[in-house]
């Protein structure tokens, strides 16, 4: 048995980060700190990008600076002059005037310009920037095999022009047509491109020519990792570890070992502290009833306490004196087609977007047209491409904000159908939704059961052209933006219906 993925969502954002100089708060806030520091005292750093080189290679450098003292790295200095201060300046005509006393001019002298030392680090390209971020199940002591499968494969998108991001996280049984070959699970166009070296960069080239292919979006940069990097990098930024509210008792008797093997990992319910080990075995494990889909939502989970934990003064610090020790340990465990100021100049450009504009989607059971089978037997994911075409745009170009009245307009023009399905054991709560929706003036055309009471958070499935009745019906009832999926389901032909879950009842109480 394979390995399977282990952080679908979780590498994605933070990944990206670690590779393209960490985050813009270790190389923009850090190290232009440090500079203007240097400065202040009367020295100057040769150059920002020296300071990365220094951080990654210290032992090249042998005079030490004190604005990198801290680091306990060195860098050579130059002495620069004190700018000027603006008093008054004498009138240099006046001075050389034998018969004329010495005049003051009123105009101040013009202080140098003071430019931004990582000015030339700033991403000034406007398009949007599309990289596929690939996790192989490569480890160290078990890599004599030539091409790995794919068991993590995220789309991130970076749009500079709006400051929004996104990322899409793709399952591996996805049966998709691979370019130039045939049918086959998504996660082996990386085996098949770098077994047979396949032109324009083997493996990541043909994975990117497959989503392409399937999903009409073109992508050209890639960053591949091995089984090495999580916990590595995990121990850099949280030595302490990271709080994660356990939701559910999780119990797998065959989680995979550092090798070969299995061991057993539980989890209770409730928020606990979780080291780099727990942590990866949190956002690895699949042995809970949603199986691959629960456990790209708990790697979420996961990448956004991580980033909080990133963008913290103590994370930042911790990073800073790992820098050296990871550039050296981890070299062997990544590969990019990116540039090293290509990376730099890119971690400052994802420093600039705020969290709000950051969205993160997951191709799951509402994205799929049927569960099939491979010609050996194996279950495969038959893709509603469609729908994730559709998934996929939403990320890209992401609307801009719509007030409820707006939406409310928009939802009457499209006079959709609305209905609502009880998606739990609780009886009657269909009935109390459709209660509280026409007490906000919305029209309920039905109430029933939903196939099956799996207990799922509320969910507004769509089918036909109802986007903007689904809109306004999740702004009206708190759900965010990914509570709205295609319906593929044949639970109706048109219109909406509301999938309610357990959660609701808190809406309900309001």
């Amino acid at each position: 048995m394979r390995i399977p993925g282990w952080f679908l969502g979780l590498f994605s954002f933070l990944g990206l980060i670690v590779f393209t100089g960490v985050c813009s708060f270790v190389f923009y806030g850090g190290v232009r700190a440090q500079v203007i520091q240097a400065w202040d005292r009367g020295l100057q750093v040769d150059s920002p990008a020296q300071i990365v080189q220094v951080l990654l290679n210290p032992s090249e450098f042998s005079t030490a600076t004190p604005a990198l003292a801290a680091l306990n790295v060195t860098a050579t200095i130059t002495p620069i002059s004190v700018l000027p201060s603006p008093t008054p300046a004498v009138d240099a005509l006046a001075v050389n005037t034998p018969d004329a006393p010495p005049t003051i001019s009123d105009t101040p002298a013009e202080p140098s310009a003071t430019l931004d030392p990582l000015a030339q680090y700033r991403w000034d390209d406007p398009r949007q920037i599309r990289i596929m971020l690939l996790g192989i199940d490569e480890r160290r002591g078990f890599d004599t095999d030539r091409a790995y499968r794919t068991d993590t494969i995220i789309l991130l998108n970076i749009d500079p022009v709006r400051r929004t991001a996104g990322l899409v996280s793709f399952p591996r049984d996805l049966w998709v047509s691979i370019p130039n070959f045939s049918q086959e699970r998504i996660n082996t166009a990386n085996f098949i491109g770098d077994n047979v070296n396949y032109p324009g960069g083997g493996g990541p080239r043909l994975l990117m020519d497959t989503i392409a292919a399937n999903f009409g979006v073109k992508v050209d940069k890639y960053v591949r990792i091995n089984f090495t990097v999580f916990e590595s990098v995990v121990e850099a930024v949280a030595p302490n570890g990271v709080e994660i509210c356990v939701r559910e008792p999780i119990d797998d008797p065959t989680y995979p070992d550092a090798g070969y093997g299995t061991i057993r990992v539980t989890f209770q319910p409730g928020c606990q502290m979780l080291d780099p080990v727990r942590l990866l075995q949190y956002a690895r494990t699949r042995k809970t009833q949603g199986g691959d889909f629960d456990r790209a939502r708990r790697q979420q989970e996961v990448l956004d306490a991580l980033r909080a934990q990133v963008l913290s003064a103590g994370g930042v610090a911790n990073f800073l004196t790992q820098i050296p020790r990871l550039w050296n340990e981890l070299a062997d465990s990544y590969d990019t087609n990116m540039a090293l100021d290509e990376l730099i100049r890119l971690g400052f450009l994802m420093g600039e977007i705020p969290s709000e504009n950051i969205q993160f989607k997951v191709i799951d059971q509402n994205y799929i047209a049927a569960f099939g089978n491979a010609p050996d037997g194996s279950d495969v994911l038959i893709p509603n491409t469609g729908a994730i075409a559709a998934l996929i745009q939403s990320v890209l170009y992401p609307r801009p904000e719509v007030t409820q009245g707006d939406l409310f307009a928009r939802a009457q023009a499209e006079n959709q159908p609305i209905r609502v399905f009880n998606g739990t054991d609780i009886a009657g709560l269909a009935g109390r939704v459709q209660e509280w929706l026409i007490g906000r003036g919305v029209r309920v055309d039905g109430v029933g059961n939903a196939p099956a009471h799996a207990s799922q958070p509320t969910l507004i499935k769509t089918y036909g052209p109802a986007r903007w009745t689904a809109e306004y019906l999740a702004d009206l009832m708190g759900l965010t933006p990914d509570r709205i999926v295609q319906g593929t389901d044949g639970l109706a032909t048109t219109g909406v219906v509301i999938v309610v879950g357990p959660d609701v009842q808190s809406l309900l109480g309001q």
